[in-house]
This record gives C-alpha cells, structure tokens and sequence, in this order.
C-alpha cells in the first residue's frame, strides 16, 4: 500500500477548540474528495477522528489526530484515487487552515 497523504496544520486554538471545529467542519474536509456519496463512518477516540468514506466507489479511510498546537490528517487513498493526492493534500491543507484560523 502506498504511503498516505500527510497534513500538519498549526493551531493557535488549543486542543478542545480545534477539536470543536473539526468535528463541525468534518463534512467540508468529507466533501473535497471527489465522488464522495454516502455519509462517513466516524469514530473519535480520545482526540483522534478515525474515519473511512467511499468517494468513486472505493474506500478512503484516515484519521485526523488533535493536539494542543496542530491537527495532522493521515488520509489513506486507493491506489485508482492517488493520481489526485497532490490536489487533493493541498485542498485539505487550505480547509484545515479555514477552520482552524482563530477568529
């Protein structure tokens, strides 16, 4: 299996209030892959996100680890769905820091 897509995002919100707004924002981060049809399968743990959703017909699954100064998503894409990754990683990058901006 090839590597996953990694994005480190910086927060200045601490933990509870990045938590906050990823788990308001999930479906935004759910919605950039494309194909995505039916609702995700999501599980916290602690604070970690893990989660798996079908976009294109194949299965996406990843988790999305909150810290008290960064949120890393780890998102695992079949290989049909790799030829998007660098897109793809840079979309997520731009709507982790969306949510993340504190206001």
């Amino acid at each position: 299996m090839a590597s996953p897509i990694i994005v480190s995002i910086p927060h200045q919100l601490g933990r509870a209030e990045a938590r906050r707004r990823i788990e308001g924002g999930f479906a935004k981060i759910v919605n950039l892959l494309p194909g995505s049809s039916a609702a995700p399968n999501e599980r916290w743990d602690g604070d970690r996100l893990i989660f798996s959703v079908v976009a294109l017909g194949q299965t996406v699954s990843g988790v999305i680890h909150i810290l008290d100064a960064t949120v890393t998503m780890e998102i695992e894409l079949p290989s049909v769905l790799r030829l998007i990754a660098s897109g793809l990683k840079e979309r997520l990058q731009k709507m982790g820091q969306l949510l993340l901006t504190k206001k």
